[in-house]
Formats: structure tokens, C-alpha cells, sequence
């Protein structure tokens, strides 16, 4: 019969069930040679446990979990830059996913959590992603977003500056442009529909605009190959926006990119839910530095 990790522990190395339960949740105890987070998981009896109370203890406050947005059936959270929505055949520890469910397990007491992914941003995109903890939400949601009857509003520093302060985006995706890359395609019968709508906020000298996007379509990479595809790359995009191009002059170790807001009616309760995540530290910083470097212009100021 199985038993929890932190009852384990506490018998297999003479700790109090307290002190077990909190040496499991400071990332110092291994199972079959993997780190385990979660006292309340059930392991075998016999189960290889190994204890290192020298280990530093995990950074928490990298490892939390910003919620927006919660009820019984969804969590809307800020996804920080930098963290993947769930594992790659790597088989990375630290994910949404995982955050997600150990969130769960300690906020809401689920023993056994559930989290259903209805759309993904990208690792190095920030803000706002949906996440799903009832099964009975997964397919609503899934046709939530199928159907696009949600807006989804994202804030992008570009390259360069627009011709016109607004418009639509209305190219076709395909998964090889010819380089080895996703691209737009010119022939209206090849790749999949994909409709972007964008509104410039400000501008930086000729270096840079801060724009709004709304997605029509939700496509992989879909904004940064359709503002690519207007010569107006993604700052810090490493696929889209760098071949052939002259080093953008403010460095930026990421895409900057962020998914600003959600919006829908919801499909259990009838409820209208808009949620919004600021802008992380970085994208403010960055920001800053162009408006010092080359001043801001906000789109409708007099010139």
C-alpha cells in the first residue's frame, strides 16, 4: 500500500512530520534519484528516498504562482518570461503545469489536481494564459477559443515605425516559408487563415513602436511572423527578427512580448470576465530606455 512522501520521510530519517513535510517542500528530498515538491504525494513503501538537508532550498518566490483569475473550473495566471507552459521531451521540473498543480495541492487542498491547457504563449513571452481545473471546463474552453469568441490583447515593442497608425494583418501561415522557418504565404489558397489586428500606441525616434495587438486567429508564432512579414520584427524575437538585420540598438534578451489581456463570456457561469497583467520588468525597462534614448510619441499628438 502506498503512503505520503512526508509520512515516508518522516519514518525513513527520524523527522517530526512537520519538518518532514517542509524539507519535501524545500526541494530537499529525491525519489528514484528526482527531486519531489509534494509532501502529499504517495509513494511505495520501499520506494528509493534520499534526504538532503545541505541542499539550498528552492527559490520560491521564482517558483510561484501569479493568480489573476480563479473559480471552480478555471485559473488565469501571469506566466512570467522565461517559464515553458509545460514540458518539452526534456522533461523540465519547473513548469506552469507544474506550478499549477502544486498551487492546487497547497492553496485549495486537491490531493490529486487537474490541469487541462486550452492555449499556450510562447516560453519567453509573458502575461496572461488560461489554464483549466475541472475537467467539465476542458472542452467549453477548447471551444472558447476554436470558435475565437475570446479577445485576446497583447502589447509588442517592434522595430521601426508604422506608416499608419492601425490596421489588419491578413496572410496565411505555413509551417515552412522556404527557409526552414514559419512564414506568410502570398497565395491565398496555401497555409491557414490568420488575421491580426494592431493599433500603434507610441513611437521612439525611427528605432521602435510600442503596438496593441488583437488576435482574429490564434496561430503558432502568428504575431511575431505577421509583424515580421511588415518588416516591423518583434524586439528580441530570435527566430523572426534577426537574419540579415542590423543589431537592434537597445539590447533585449527576450521577445518583446507580452499578452496583456483576456476576455469572454464564460461558458458555465454566463459571467463576462476580462482579466489584464501588467507589464513585466523588463518590457517597462525597455520601455524607458528607448524613451530616454529617443523620446516618446504618442500616436494622435499633434505634431
Amino acid at each position: 500500500m502506498n503512503v505520503r512522501l512526508d509520512k515516508l520521510v518522516s519514518e525513513r530519517f527520524q523527522l517530526s512530520r512537520r519538518a518532514a513535510r517542509e524539507a519535501v517542500e524545500r526541494g530537499q528530498v529525491d525519489v528514484a534519484g528526482a527531486r519531489r515538491v509534494d509532501p502529499a504525494e504517495e509513494v511505495g513503501p520501499d520506494a528509493d528516498v534520499s534526504f538532503h538537508p545541505n541542499r539550498p532550498r528552492l527559490d520560491t518566490t521564482i517558483r510561484r504562482l501569479t493568480v489573476l483569475y480563479e473559480d471552480r473550473d478555471i485559473l488565469i495566471v501571469d506566466k512570467p518570461p522565461g517559464l515553458l507552459v509545460q514540458p518539452t521531451p526534456l522533461r523540465e521540473r519547473d513548469t506552469l503545469l507544474e506550478r499549477a498543480g502544486r498551487y492546487q495541492i497547497h492553496k485549495r487542498g486537491v490531493k490529486k489536481p487537474y490541469v487541462g491547457i486550452v492555449h499556450r504563449i510562447d516560453q519567453l513571452t509573458s502575461g496572461v494564459i488560461l489554464l483549466v481545473t475541472n475537467p467539465r471546463a476542458l472542452r467549453p474552453f477548447q471551444d472558447l477559443f476554436r470558435t475565437h469568441t475570446i479577445e485576446r490583447d497583447y502589447l509588442a515593442v517592434v522595430e521601426g515605425v508604422f506608416i499608419t497608425p492601425d490596421g489588419s494583418i491578413d496572410l496565411p501561415l505555413v509551417d515552412d516559408a522556404g527557409d526552414g522557418r514559419r512564414g506568410v504565404s502570398r497565395d491565398p489558397d496555401q497555409g491557414v487563415p490568420a488575421t491580426t489586428h494592431f493599433r500603434v500606441l507610441e513611437s521612439y525616434g525611427t528605432a521602435a513602436s510600442l503596438v496593441a495587438v488583437r488576435l482574429e486567429t490564434g496561430r503558432t508564432h502568428q504575431i511575431r511572423i505577421h509583424l515580421a512579414a511588415l518588416e516591423h520584427p518583434v524586439v528580441g524575437d530570435p527566430v523572426y527578427g534577426r537574419r540579415g538585420r542590423p543589431a537592434f540598438p537597445v539590447a533585449f534578451r527576450r521577445q518583446a512580448l507580452h499578452a496583456a489581456s483576456l476576455g469572454f463570456i464564460h461558458p458555465l457561469s454566463g459571467r463576462p470576465i476580462r482579466v489584464e497583467a501588467p507589464v513585466p520588468p523588463d518590457f517597462s525597462g525597455l520601455l524607458d530606455e528607448l524613451k530616454h534614448e529617443y523620446g516618446a510619441f504618442k500616436i494622435g499628438e499633434a505634431g
